[in-house]
């Protein structure tokens, strides 16, 4: 009995001092600023942050889980803006709002976590640096805690500046997509012979062989890129905005075959981990190309391919794998919308 009271006095002398910690030297609420530049337009950025559709797919505490379930409501943009959202994985689950918004200068956020009454409060500032690159201001306040969950404070902050920094890049890649693809489409030269460099590409698909008999071809492209964009976009998750445009790779004289060996995939930002051998990664390496953009029946594009190959040969230059990139999805209706680069090299 003795051994009982001495075990809980010395229990009511350690919480006392754990309580008496808390309270001196502990703040019952946080503040602090996280600030980060990103290399595009501040009307750009803006849009991300306060529709929050947008928000979602980048942002690395939703982004970062299979498993969290989101409702959006009405209106879907600005202020009133407001999710739901519950991660039965992480036993976590709360509300977003949006209580103010100046565009492209400020919003701010309200977050209550779990069945918390008090929100934590988050500020996000908006400052253009240049027509090219924005700096963006958290002001966090978090909620009041407890004596006894104060503890928490002591990772609050790295927790937020942790998510920010992942959500960030995340961020950077879909704008990354973005910006690239509304520049691409609005250069477009039909028919023009140009030479280009392309950066490294990483890309998502599948190998395959077919007949190259009148639109068996065309047909078979048509049956792969479902594959693959179903794959990538409900079985890996991805948003439109977060991919490249498809990309067909093979070997253009390959087309005086009757089979025709390609490989279409569709350019992710990163390498990750699948699951389904029928899919497999290429890695693009930095090429130079001759390069034409092409509109019409899919078999009308070998009179292209055939002028890019033949002013490799008035060069004296070698080439190598022909890139049919689909800047429209293919469709039954046959009639296409392509980059058709040749890479070249001494």
């Amino acid at each position: 009995m003795r051994f009982f009271k001495i075990t809980a006095f010395i229990v009511l002398i350690l919480l006392g001092a754990y309580a008496a910690a808390m309270y001196y030297l502990v703040e019952e609420s946080k503040e602090f600023t996280v600030e980060k530049e990103i290399a595009y337009p501040v009307d750009k950025v803006y849009n991300q942050f306060s529709n929050f559709q947008n928000f979602t797919r980048w942002n690395n505490f939703f982004s970062s889980s299979k498993t969290v379930l989101i409702d959006f409501y009405t209106p879907y943009e600005g202020k009133g803006s407001a999710i739901s959202y519950a991660d039965p994985l992480k036993d976590e689950s709360g509300e977003m709002y949006i209580r103010y918004a100046n565009e492209n200068k400020t919003l701010r956020y309200q977050l209550f976590e779990h069945e918390n009454e008090n929100p934590t409060l988050v500020d996000v500032k908006f400052i253009p640096v240049s027509t090219t690159k924005t700096k963006i201001q958290w002001f966090i306040h978090t909620p009041k805690l407890s004596v006894w969950a104060r503890a928490k404070n002591f990772w609050t902050e790295d927790r937020f500046a942790e998510n920010i920094d992942k959500s960030m890049g995340n961020l950077s890649n879909v704008l990354g997509n973005k910006v690239q693809k509304d520049n691409l489409l609005a250069s477009i030269k039909y028919d023009s012979l140009m030479v280009e460099k392309e950066d490294a590409q990483m890309i998502l698909g599948i190998n395959v062989s077919t007949s190259n008999k009148k639109d068996a071809l065309y047909r078979n492209v048509l049956i792969n890129y479902n594959k693959v964009y179903n794959f990538t976009t409900m079985d890996l998750g991805k948003k439109n905005d977060e991919i490249g445009y498809p990309v067909l790779i093979t070997d253009p004289d390959n087309f005086k075959d009757r089979e025709v060996s390609y490989f279409l995939g569709i350019p992710l930002s990163k390498k990750i981990g699948i699951s389904d051998n029928n899919f497999s990664f290429r890695s693009v390496s930095p090429t130079e190309n001759y390069v034409m953009y092409y509109r019409g029946n899919y078999s009308g594009r070998l009179k292209a391919v055939q002028r890019l190959m033949e002013k490799a040969r008035k060069e004296e230059m070698r080439y190598g794998d022909i890139y049919e990139t689909f800047l429209e999805a293919p469709t039954e209706a046959d009639l296409v919308n392509l980059k058709l680069s040749l890479s070249v090299y001494r």
